[in-house]
């Protein structure tokens, strides 16, 4: 009796093992395909990862690359406009040196009209700083064969001869310099009233004269007229205060000035 007992038991737990061992191995697979699938999405979700950097690199690439082309595109607009200007600039100065040319061949000749122009007038004009006004007009015609000095300056030179003249028309000067009187140098003080009245007096104030521009002579001055070149002379040299004065001048009435 007892030993069918122990049969039976050992037969009933041989079969719950059975059913056990049975029922362990689909719960096993199904643990380690659930491990598998989650070791598949890490693998799947960390690819996406990955893609998605390497998709917003690409974009940040992009978009730089983006920004690059418009700063070129703005460079070679700039440079093209700069080209054409450029162009501009060449065809301008070519036609300027065109210009320049032919603007020389005229202007030259006309210089050189204004030199012999000044040279008579300097000459017909009352006998004043005559040296000096001379060396002048010869100093521009040296200027006017020398290669080394462009046109524009030879003219600005010319002009500039041509304005101190000018000059002379509007000022009172005392000076000092040697006169040929009678064949003999004599150092006076010569007085001009701007192209009006040129007069010399001696040294020793006993003599004094005018320029007769008609009669291309010295005309002596009285005693009232050498006391009128001397007051004169004080206040050409700044040695006297600026006063009316009274000239005799060459058409034989008396000149009122300061």
């Amino acid at each position: 009796m007892n030993s069918s007992l122990s049969l039976v038991t050992a037969q009933a737990c041989a079969l719950i093992l059975l059913t056990f061992v049975a029922h362990a191995d689909p719960l096993q697979e199904s643990i380690t395909a659930t491990d598998k699938n989650n070791r598949k999405e890490q693998a799947s979700q960390q690819r996406i990862d990955s893609l998605g950097e390497q998709t917003r690199a690409m974009l940040e690439e992009y978009h730089a690359l983006n920004r690059e082309l418009d700063s070129l595109t703005v460079y070679n607009d700039q440079l093209q406009r700069l080209v054409q200007s450029q162009d501009e600039e060449q065809v301008l100065i070519h036609r300027q040196m065109d210009d320049i040319e032919l603007t020389q061949r005229e202007i030259v000749p006309l210089m050189l009209r204004m030199i012999d122009s000044l040279e008579r007038f300097v000459t017909d004009d009352i006998p004043f700083l005559q040296p000096e006004r001379l060396q002048r007009v010869q100093l521009l015609r040296d200027l006017m064969d020398r290669s080394d000095v462009a046109v524009a300056e030879k003219y600005r030179r010319a002009l500039e001869a041509y304005q101190i003249e000018l000059d002379y028309s509007r000022t009172l000067e005392a000076y000092r310099e040697e006169l040929d009187l009678d064949g003999q140098d004599l150092t006076v003080d010569f007085l001009r009233l701007g192209r009006i009245g040129l007069y010399y007096q001696t040294l020793d104030g006993r003599a004094a004269a005018y320029w007769d521009q008609v009669a291309q002579t010295w005309m002596p001055l009285d005693t009232s007229g050498r006391l009128a070149v001397r007051r004169a002379l004080r206040v050409a040299n700044q040695q006297a205060a600026p006063e009316l004065l009274e000239l005799p001048i060459p058409n034989g009435r008396s000149h009122a000035g300061h």
